[in-house]
């Protein structure tokens, strides 16, 4: 494959990418919650009391960038961070009944976009399209 081909696959990629991005974006700003958040709490709805350190390896974002995430969910009363019970210097998430609630939101906001996106293929393609993507991501890892 030619290199201006790699550059045109990696473009769209990405164009993919941030046009999903956007969209969600837009869907939960009603709901007020950022995409980070809503990733976040979605995550910590899944593993709870987990720590902020796989919380950020679970959303894909950094320690730092994931601190200040935490920071407003917990202002905003959506999480708790509670002392482990068997390490002191550790802290546990956990999504609150407020937060449940603006999770909840938040999936109602983003699930027509996912239908949208979800339905412009067949469950075959949908299947490939999986399977692609991971080689990508596994090959660009190397």
């Amino acid at each position: 494959m030619a290199v201006r081909d790699d550059a045109r696959l990696g473009r769209v990629l990405k164009r993919a990418e941030q046009s999903l991005l956007r969209a969600k974006s837009g869907a939960l700003r009603p709901v007020g919650l950022t995409l980070a958040q809503y990733v976040a709490l979605s995550e910590l709805d899944a593993q709870p009391a987990i720590t902020a350190a796989a919380l950020a390896r679970a959303s894909l974002v950094t320690p730092q960038a994931m601190m200040v995430v935490l920071k407003s969910l917990e202002d905003q009363g959506l999480i708790t961070r509670t002392p482990h019970p068997r390490h002191q210097n550790v802290l546990e998430l956990n999504v609150t009944d407020a937060g449940r609630e603006a999770l909840g939101a938040g999936r109602e906001a983003v699930a027509p976009i996912e239908r949208r996106v979800l339905g412009a293929f067949s469950e075959s393609e949908l299947g490939v399209l999986g399977a692609l993507l991971q080689r990508w991501a596994e090959a660009a890892e190397d």
